[in-house]
Parts: structure tokens; sequence; C-alpha cells
């Protein structure tokens, strides 16, 4: 779908295209991993720490400076985190495997803040293009990846195609051309903890629909980790008001 909506992005094919796109590749085929293993919530949230790796990673990889406000956005993360594994839930029907669950979100915090670091690392520099481009690539290897254990295809509904659709046109290819672009702009630690918004409603909605139920330390965790991204972000905007303003 992003090669049609984005036809610029056949010419943005590099070495980082690559490199970058296996990274978010994995991260995808670890999220559906942890999601099937483990509850809803525990995927998101622990995937979610992804802010936590590119604390590092900004310095190293991308010479962001490292604020103190930062560091205390991702030690509160960090024991959200702590709280998420300890608080496992019992195996049950929709959480198979908890424990193997949660390793492949919390990998897949890592690959995620790899992702990230890595499309800010290309449209910094103004190669939209290859971001773009990436995506592609992610989705393709993790599309061939796959696919030997998604075959032979024996039943598909039409509700089965309508989500299939839904999330190839909205939740990847709308949402990753407003990401990519955004990035131009926006720190890659920025961007990561604005991104979090989203796992707000996850336990909610599977909940509603999967009468899944964290626990209480689950929640806990994953509300220090939404609450302390969004705080620290909303502090570094408003800090960056004020200095425009001044």
């Amino acid at each position: 779908m992003l090669w049609l909506l984005l036809p610029g992005a056949r010419r943005g094919w590099t070495w980082r295209t690559l490199l970058i796109g296996l990274a978010y590749a994995a991260t995808m085929i670890l999220f559906v991993l942890a999601n099937k293993t483990t509850t809803a919530a525990n995927a998101i949230f622990l995937q979610s720490t992804a802010p936590l790796y590119l604390l590092l990673l900004g310095p190293l990889v991308l010479h962001e400076p490292i604020r103190r406000s930062d560091v205390a956005v991702i030690s509160v993360v960090a024991v959200g985190a702590i709280l998420l594994l300890r608080g496992s839930p019992a195996t049950a029907s929709t959480a198979p495997n908890p424990a193997l669950g949660n390793l492949f979100a919390s990998i897949a915090g890592i690959t995620w803040a790899l992702t990230m670091a890595g499309f800010r690392w290309l449209v910094r520099d103004r190669n939209a293009n290859s971001a773009n481009a990436t995506v592609i690539a992610g989705n393709l290897i993790a599309f061939l990846v796959c696919l030997p254990g998604a075959l032979p295809i024996t039943h598909a509904t039409i509700l089965d195609v309508t989500v299939l659709l839904y999330i190839g046109v909205f939740q990847i290819s709308l949402a990753y051309i407003c990401l990519t672009r955004s990035l131009r702009e926006v720190p890659a630690l920025e961007a990561a903890t604005l991104l979090l918004v989203e796992p707000v409603l996850n336990p909610v909605w599977t909940w509603i629909v999967h009468g899944e139920r964290p626990g209480a330390p689950a929640l806990v965790g994953g509300f220090l980790i939404i609450a302390a991204a969004f705080l620290g972000t909303a502090w570094q905007v408003r800090r960056s008001a004020l200095r425009y303003v001044g």
C-alpha cells in the first residue's frame, strides 16, 4: 500500500533501508508472538519500554543529548517494566505462556527502539524516501518470514479480509506516513514517548472483546510507563515553548 501511496519510496532503497527494515520486521513479528502467548496489556506495555533503550541509543547513534528530564522519565518507565514482569498473569486461554510472551515483548521493545532510532537517522538527513522504503522493506521481510507458517490458508471470512485491509491501509500505511514525516523535526526519544498514547486503551479493548483481565501489578506498571512518558513529553514541549517565547 505504501508503494502505491508514496512513489518516491521506490527510489529510497539503500543498505540502511534493509538494516532498519530488519529491526522493524523483528518488532512486528515479536509483538504478534507476544500477543499470542501473554496478555495484550503486557505485550503492548513491555514493547513500550522502547524509550528506555533510546536513552542510550540517542547519544551513541544519533548524537542527541540526554536531558535530566529524560533520565527521570526513563527511571519511572524502568520501574513500570519491573512491575509488569513481576506481575505476570497466570496461564490463561489468552495467555498460554506468559513468561515467554513477556520475553518476546521485552525484545520487541529493543527492536522498536532500534527502528525509531533508524527512522530518525534517515529522516534527519531529509531522506524521507529511505524512511518510507524502510517500512515497505520491513513489511516484506515480515511477510516472507511468516508466510510458511500461514500456509495453507484453509478458511478466510469477509471479516478476516476486512480486518487485514484496515490494518494495511490505516494502522500500517497511514500511521507510518505520519511517523516518518514527524521524525524530521522531533527527536527519536520524544517521538517514542508520544507514541505511548496508543497503549492506553489496549487493555480496555481486550477486556471488552476478549474478557482479558490484567493483574493489578501489570496495570500499575503500565500506568507508570504511560504517565511518565506523557508527562515527560508535555514538560519538554512546555520548555521548548517558553524558550521560543523568551
